[in-house]
């Protein structure tokens, strides 16, 4: 059991950031939060700066530059995240800000391995905005033999336990539910960071509403084969990165000589089977991220768990990631665990995440 009462009628005031492997953009929210009996929030104002075509070439291709690039980067993409923050300040006249809590952006991620990097170094949006920053939040909890993801889970736990599951339907896919009193989540399969790609392919930055997979048709052999994976057969806790698309999903697909629109079809129905593998049936859910865009995706899910899907407000599905990125700084600042071993199988639970002063 986890206690996460913060000190009697505290209130913070934070700028929370998050940026998705799908590229769509980086998330800022300004959020107060209170500590009474419960745990409560306010995301006061929220905005998505889209990605120029510069940086989105940039961080596409991040991971395979040399080691110098990378640092190069890694400090540039904090300065760009600072410039964001003092945009998004000016815009919304804001005055009163406790921190910014930032997730960076994912270039590695091989817990196996026991490395992960997520750019924008907290010194230079500290330099840039002159506010504290508390970044880095996965490194430490891979050092501790954890995933390093996912780190939303608490957020679920304390915020939106009134939900049998919080399914994210992002760049990838991820599940947090509770079980026996503790919580539970991990990775189950790429979405957009896949979807996306075949959508470019055809010259859109994705697929609106799923119109394009729901033109194609379901190729049976493909379906069988992602099915399959050795991925889907290991236990948690697991997590996934940009190096499982790469080695594992585009080459299977490139084995087949179909359309994009099959392709599209196809990996839909496999999503779909994925998430319905890990819930209950007559459950509900709580979909949040840009997949809940995704109409034809949605109806899948939906048909094939046999749950009732929870699609709250556009600011909750935008939102929810930065705003538990907020959170966790929170929680890192009073010193309390953000990170849970039941969820990353760190060897424990953690205060994790690095603070940098102005």
């Amino acid at each position: 059991m986890y206690f996460y009462k913060i000190m009697e009628d505290k209130i913070y005031h934070v700028i929370g950031l998050m940026s998705g492997t799908s590229l769509d953009g980086v998330d800022l929210v300004y959020v107060t939060f209170l500590s009474d009996n419960n745990f409560k929030f306010k995301i006061e104002y929220a905005k998505t700066y889209q990605y120029s075509e510069e940086w989105r070439e940039k961080l596409k291709i991040a991971f395979k530059v040399s080691a110098e690039e990378i640092s190069f980067l890694n400090f540039e993409y904090g300065r760009y995240l600072g410039q964001l923050i003092n945009q998004f300040i000016d815009e919304f006249s804001i005055s009163n800000i406790d921190f910014v809590a930032s997730h960076g952006h994912t270039i590695f991620h091989n817990p196996a391995k026991k490395y992960t990097l997520q750019i924008g170094h907290g010194s230079s949006i500290a330099a840039t905005t002159n506010l504290k920053v508390i970044c880095d939040f996965r490194s430490q909890d891979v050092a501790l033999s954890g995933q390093g993801a996912p780190l939303v889970p608490i957020g679920d736990l304390i915020l939106f336990s009134d939900y049998d599951y919080c399914l994210n339907l992002g760049g990838f896919a991820n599940i947090s539910y509770q079980e026996n009193g503790v919580r539970k989540a991990f990775d189950i399969c790429p979405v957009n960071v896949v979807l996306n790609y075949f959508a470019e392919k055809l010259g859109l930055q994705f697929d609106e509403n799923g119109t394009l997979a729901s033109a194609g048709k379901i190729n049976d052999e493909l379906l069988h084969e992602l099915n399959n994976l050795s991925f889907y057969t290991s236990s948690a806790p697991k997590s996934l990165g940009i190096e499982f698309l790469k080695s594992t999903i585009l080459p299977l697909i490139s084995n087949y000589s179909i359309s994009e629109e099959d392709v599209l079809c196809t990996y839909v129905e496999h999503i779909a089977i994925k998430i319905a593998d890990k819930v209950m049936p007559h459950k509900n859910i709580l979909v949040t991220g840009g997949g809940t865009y995704n109409l034809f995706l949605i109806n899948r899910i939906k048909e094939i768990s046999k749950t009732e899907l929870i699609i709250p407000s556009d600011l909750l599905i935008n939102y929810k990631e930065a705003l538990i990125f907020a959170l966790l700084g929170v929680l890192r600042v009073e010193e309390k665990t953000n990170c849970l071993k039941s969820v990353t199988g760190a060897s424990k639970d953690h205060s994790s995440g690095v603070i940098f002063n102005p």
